[in-house]
């Protein structure tokens, strides 16, 4: 795989390490804030399935206890 390198100005690469998570390489923050996936919205499950998902959540908690 090549390489190569981006020129940004300062104040841009300071915006740019607050937004990057500390566990990812450049490549992977670039990656991820450029990829074209939607991300979930609010609203996606129905009430049923949120609800189910709240309740394993409970009972792990219980679990763990």
């Amino acid at each position: 795989m090549s390489r190569t390198s981006i020129p940004v100005d300062t104040a841009t690469k300071e915006r740019l390490d607050r937004l990057k998570r500390d566990d990812e390489t450049w490549d992977e923050f670039l990656t991820r804030i450029t990829t074209t996936e939607e991300p979930i919205e609010a609203g996606a499950w129905s009430d049923e399935e949120a609800e189910r998902a709240k309740e394993a959540i409970r009972e792990s908690r219980e679990n763990w206890r």
